[in-house]
């Protein structure tokens, strides 16, 4: 098949740092390409890929202090989408729903992966316009909050096999890996290793707009003697990090939907100790990969159980569940699907009925 992927433009593909979605499109598009398909990145111009690269700009819009004005190299990416649209068998997005509009004119089947939050209120009166146009959720868990979209699929994420080797955990640490924010509840992270008698290690990154937070709300504990920040660490950091953890913690205090960093453990055999929220259910097989709770003392409980996990089973599961050439073979189901006519608009449904009646 001949594939578009429309990344955004914020980081590279695969991003320098943070980037979770990034990232994904990333390893779905090179996963698609060792399957023998032809693939198009429309991307920044520092991505790194397998596939033809399409470069809107230079580099990422976060590494670029020149530009001021983000929207207008978003157009511009729509502008070169559409005039080479013809080109495609299918267009995968994964800009959320700027591109809405312009699918809507497209002769070429399009599909738009929705990575982040759907609980937003503004997002319910957009999905109530834009109901015909058909999205991928990342977890069931996703959907909830936006019954009006027009979901076809729900495809999980999944890593390259060979990106995180599986790892001893002989550190004995607990990790946080992730965002220094309110939602990733690293104060809670904090509290349950105290719990259950363990250091933790915290690999954050700390955004703009949670820099009060971290100083107000995190940077006090930090002090405290079982705890070690160590900052945001790169792609190449992360195998050693995660690998000698005996056991991510992953305390949300919000609807997750997905959790990339819950396979990313998982690869290095690495059992999760996770909140039941979002996605967590859908993702950690509890007493397998790891233990899903319901509040602090529960996930201290979990930490002080975590050795009893067989880390090779662990690995195991990531392979068989979570791997990017699982993702990557449902993705090209879904893309087949779609140039059959097998999941049409919810418009097109509504027209045949009225034909048929």
């Amino acid at each position: 098949m001949k594939i578009a992927q429309i990344a955004p433009l914020t980081e590279a593909v695969p991003p320098k740092l943070y980037g979770g979605t990034e990232r994904i499109v990333a390893y779905l598009t090179d996963a698609l390409v060792d399957a023998g398909h032809e693939v198009t990145l429309f991307a920044s111009g520092d991505s790194r890929t397998k596939a033809v690269l399409e470069p809107i700009v230079p580099q990422a819009l976060r590494l670029d202090p020149a530009v001021k004005d983000p929207y207008a190299c978003l157009f511009l990416m729509l502008e070169r989408v559409r005039r080479r649209a013809a080109e495609f068998d299918v267009i995968h997005w994964h800009i959320d729903y700027f591109g809405y509009p312009l699918i809507r004119m497209l002769r070429t089947p399009s599909i738009t992966t929705l990575h982040g939050r759907l609980d937003l209120p503004e997002l319910q009166p957009l999905y109530e316009v834009f109901d015909d146009i058909p999205v991928v959720s990342i977890s069931d868990a996703q959907r909830k909050p936006l019954p009006a979209a027009h979901f076809v699929e729900t495809i999980h994420h999944g890593l390259p096999t060979e990106l995180l080797p599986a790892g001893s955990g002989n550190g004995g640490y607990l990790a946080f890996l992730g965002r220094i924010a309110p939602e990733k509840a690293p104060d809670a992270a904090i509290r349950i290793a105290a719990m259950a008698g363990m250091k933790l290690k915290i690999a954050a990154k700390v955004d703009r707009v949670d820099e009060a937070y971290f100083n107000e709300a995190i940077k006090p504990l930090l002090a405290h003697p079982h705890v070690e920040f160590i900052g945001e660490i790169c792609e190449s950091e992360k195998a050693e990090f995660l690998g000698n953890a005996a056991g991510l913690v992953f305390p949300i205090a919000w609807p997750e939907p997905f959790g990339l960093v819950m396979i990313e453990a998982m690869a290095c055999g690495t059992p999760v100790i996770a909140f039941r929220n979002g996605s967590v259910p859908e993702i950690i097989e509890h007493g397998v990969t790891g233990f899903v709770v319901d509040d602090e003392a529960d996930a201290a409980r979990g930490a002080q159980r975590i050795a009893n996990l067989d880390r090779h089973r662990i690995r195991a599961e990531f392979e068989r569940r979570f791997s990017s050439t699982r993702m990557a073979r449902d993705y090209v189901a879904l893309y087949r699907r779609l140039g059959q006519g097998g999941t049409p608009a919810r418009h097109e449904v509504a027209m045949s009925a009225a034909v048929a009646a």
